[in-house]
């Protein structure tokens, strides 16, 4: 593990992360804002969160795979297909990288304009537990598409990954923002938060996604197409001591880039 956090490669990919996160909750954040003219509609934000990922997961997939979201990264190493090491590191770059861009778009706004700073909360008058349900379901669509879309089994014609994860956050907005302000993210909610200084219910946020992410892990990778690898191997990348030879181990060490990649 020593060896992996001394690289240049996991520097890089911790840095994409945190640059990817920032643009994408800059991005998103500022459609939801209170603009004139009847700004923002749910269309409007919808397509923004959604192809906002889809560009970012387009620029730094070859880098650091592009999670831009815990869930996702929590997901990925259920599955052991990250390092724990790599997935705390992206995790807090993650966070950080929210808090950046929501205090980008904070300072970027006046003050009428950026009101509560999009955060989310639950909205005409859903209960916790119900938000909790929609949150972990529109994170388990999530999740699920990346699993499959970055499948390297696959010779269908799976086509761009990137917009296919881009549509599925779409599509989870278009439904969640009416419940939620939809996250489907907890760096998404951590950062306005953070700058507001508001966390009511915030724990939704986490609980939710979470929870979403780690049962399509879980449905993905052991129901719906199983894992083949050795135990031995498993463990080899939870630990990040997989061999360079290994390309399997190597692919997925690299949090399924190359598959990004290849797929583009």
């Amino acid at each position: 593990m020593r060896n992996e956090a001394c690289s240049m490669a996991f520097f890089r990919a911790v840095v994409a992360e945190f640059l990817a996160t920032m643009f994408f909750v800059l991005l998103g954040v500022g459609s939801a804002l209170n603009w004139p003219s009847g700004l923002p509609g749910i269309l409007q934000i919808s397509l923004v969160f959604g192809l906002a990922i889809a560009t970012l997961v387009q620029s730094v997939g070859h880098v650091s795979g592009a999670h831009i979201n815990p869930a996702v990264t929590v997901a990925l190493l259920i599955a052991q297909k990250i390092s724990v090491l790599r997935a705390v590191a992206y995790v807090v770059a993650q966070l950080v990288g929210a808090i950046a861009g929501a205090g980008a778009i904070h300072q970027l706004t006046p003050q009428d304009i950026r009101g509560s700073l999009a955060v989310n909360g639950l909205q005409n008058n859903i209960l916790a537990g119900q938000a909790v349900a929609v949150e972990l379901i529109l994170t388990f669509l999530l999740v699920l598409c990346v699993f499959a879309s970055t499948d390297s089994r696959r010779t269908d014609n799976v086509g761009s990954p990137a917009l296919s994860i881009g549509l599925s956050v779409t599509v989870g907005h278009l439904l969640g923002i009416y419940f939620t302000g939809c996250s489907m993210n907890p760096a998404r909610s951590f950062g306005p938060a953070v700058i507001m200084g508001n966390y009511q219910d915030h724990w939704v946020f986490w609980v939710g996604p979470l929870a979403g992410g780690i049962l399509a892990s879980f449905i993905y990778n052991f129901i719906l197409a199983p894992d083949t690898r050795s135990i031995s191997e498993r463990i080899d990348v939870l630990k990040g001591t997989y061999q360079p030879e290994d390309d399997w181990v190597e692919k997925n060490e690299q949090n399924y880039s190359l598959e990004l990649v290849e797929k583009f």
